[in-house]
């Protein structure tokens, strides 16, 4: 169709969900979305598997290659970058060091947080206690900020002073603290870092599509969204 843009992203409104939005609405870049509901498990639906074996989400599909389809957030990150030339540094050696603090966040960050946040807010919501778990993922994922935070001192963004898709990838997972009931009190590099990037405008509007989650971020109706999305999840405990 005509009105059809290059990238079409199924997402939801996730730490992952919204990295390729921030990039997308950052960039300046017109796409089409679609909206995947958790709680009618459109992710694991047939025709979505067939895009994303692993039923998660985002995944892209690249009108303009062939029908490209690309999944995993880091990954689409990149495949993004290097299409557009954007939020990439151009001297290999910054390339090579963006790359690294965005597979930290693949490889750490996400996946830590993430434990911390189910084992806080879905799981015990739903009656599962854990506590030996939340002290382990709280504990981690507290360290893992302090890695940040030493590393941002003297630094704008994670890599060559410029906003990359290393800090794309972190920051809705890092600045999303709350959730996990971290504390990041004694964090000034990552607290200043947090204020640059909340002051970005297309990536705090990146954060209200396809819908805002503002409880992630410690505001809202905190005990409500609480509730509604261990209902949403309560499967999979």
């Amino acid at each position: 169709m005509a009105n059809q843009k290059d990238i079409h992203l199924y997402t939801a409104p996730t730490s992952n969900g919204w990295k390729p939005i921030i990039f997308l609405e950052e960039a300046g870049i017109k796409y089409d979305i679609t909206s995947i509901d958790f709680a009618k498990k459109e992710q694991k639906a047939p025709e979505y598997l067939k895009l994303n074996p692993n039923g998660r989400i985002p995944t892209i599909i690249d009108r303009s290659n062939n029908n490209f389809v690309v999944f995993e957030s880091g990954a689409i990150l990149w495949y993004l970058a290097e299409k557009y030339n954007r939020f990439l540094p151009k001297n290999s050696d910054d390339k090579s060091l963006t790359l690294q603090w965005l597979m930290f966040q693949m490889a750490n960050i996400g996946p830590i947080m993430g434990q911390a946040m189910y084992f806080q807010r879905i799981a015990a919501k739903l009656g599962e206690q854990h506590p030996f778990a939340i002290k382990r993922y709280v504990k981690e994922s507290r360290r893992l900020m302090e890695i940040l935070n030493t590393h941002l001192k003297g630094r704008q963004y994670l890599v060559a002073d410029e906003y990359t898709v290393a800090d794309i990838a972190t920051y809705p997972w890092a600045r999303a603290y709350y959730w996990a009931k971290l504390s990041v009190d004694g964090l000034p590099h990552l607290n200043a870092w947090f204020d640059r990037i909340d002051a970005r405008e297309a990536t705090q509007r990146a954060l209200e599509i396809p819908e805002p989650f503002w409880a992630f971020f410690g505001k809202g109706d905190i005990e409500e969204l609480e509730r509604e999305n261990a209902e949403r999840f309560k499967d999979d405990v």
